[in-house]
């Protein structure tokens, strides 16, 4: 008896823990748990993450600015009426047009050769840039060295992809 009321003890306590830390995943990553282009875990890459919700009422969830970027490009007849980020620290989705951007610095971007940040404070962004470098800049500004960066991204990105297909399987 003793045994049954340990198990039942466990069980519950596992689904418990299990639906909390269900509960903890963002509702956009519960929507978009990867992206469309990439198949990144958007879970994984909350820091970078990119939520773009358009006037039709659709949205579109990214690993990063690079993959909303082509999306915004792909679908021009759709017009975005937010744009939400990752937080770099606190992985807390933020408007990506108020936050502070950090282009470039010393650490991998996600998707890119060049690294684009966002802070929701001013402060943060600046520590990091302290930190690892790079230059404070805006949503605009971010936006366009996406958009600069691309052909070299995307050529980065399939020369990975070919290079990680023709490796032997181990």
């Amino acid at each position: 008896m003793k045994q049954k009321r340990w198990i039942m003890v466990m069980v519950v306590l596992f689904v418990v823990s299990a639906t909390a830390a269900f509960a903890q995943i963002a509702e956009d990553i519960q929507k978009h748990p990867a992206c469309k282009y990439c198949n990144m875990d958007r879970q994984q890459y909350a820091h970078s993450r990119f939520l773009v919700d358009y006037d039709d009422g659709s949205s579109f969830g990214a690993c990063s600015i690079h993959c909303a970027a082509v999306d915004i490009a792909l679908h021009i007849d759709k017009t975005p009426k937010s744009f939400q980020v990752g937080d770099y620290g606190t992985k807390k989705l933020i408007n990506a047009e108020t936050a502070t951007w950090v282009i470039g610095g010393n650490k991998p971007g996600v998707m890119t050769k060049r690294a684009k940040w966002a802070f929701e404070k001013k402060e943060d962004a600046e520590q990091y840039v302290k930190q690892n470098g790079g230059e404070l800049t805006s949503f605009d500004e971010a936006m366009k060295a996406t958009f600069e960066d691309m052909y070299a991204d995307t050529k980065m990105i399939s020369e990975k992809r070919k290079a990680r297909k023709a490796k032997p399987a181990q």
